[in-house]
C-alpha cells in the first residue's frame, strides 16, 4: 500500500474523510505502479478564498515520488474537490504511464534480438535451395 499524504486549505472541508478515501481511491487505481513510487503528496486547495462558489476553483495536485526519478507533479481545476481529485489522479495515471512507457521502450531497444544477428538467423530458419 502506497503512502497516500493529503493536505488542504481552509477552504476545502472534512479533511479526515478526504484524506481517507483519497488513500483508498489512490492504491486503487495506482496500485500497478506501487513498486516504483515511493509516495504521493495530494494538495487540494480552494482557489476561492472567499468561500464563494462558482468556476474552477477548486485545484487538486498531485506528486509521486518515483524511485530513481524526478518527483511526477499534475493539477487539475474543477467546480468540486471530488472531479479535480479525479481529474488529478486521471493525469497522474498517464503522466506515469508515458514515463515507464519510455523506459520499457529504452530498454527493449538496449536488447539483443535475433534480427541483428545473421548466423542465428541462419541456423533458425534454413537457406532455402
Amino acid at each position: 500500500m502506497m503512502k497516500v499524504q493529503v493536505n488542504t486549505s481552509n477552504g476545502v472541508e472534512n479533511k479526515d474523510a478526504l484524506e481517507s478515501w483519497a488513500t483508498d481511491y489512490v492504491n486503487e487505481h495506482l496500485g500497478r505502479f506501487e513498486q516504483d513510487i515511493t509516495s504521493i503528496e495530494v494538495q487540494m486547495t480552494d482557489e476561492n478564498h472567499s468561500g464563494k462558489g462558482g468556476g474552477n476553483d477548486k485545484r487538486c495536485m498531485m506528486e509521486a515520488r518515483v524511485n530513481g526519478r524526478a518527483p511526477i507533479a499534475v493539477t487539475s481545476f474543477a467546480a468540486d474537490q471530488n472531479v479535480a481529485f479525479r481529474g488529478a489522479a486521471d493525469k497522474l495515471i498517464h503522466a506515469l504511464e508515458h514515463a515507464f512507457g519510455k523506459k520499457d521502450r529504452r530498454e527493449h531497444r538496449e536488447r539483443d534480438t535475433i534480427r541483428r544477428d545473421p548466423e542465428v538467423l541462419d541456423e533458425v530458419v534454413p537457406p532455402q535451395s
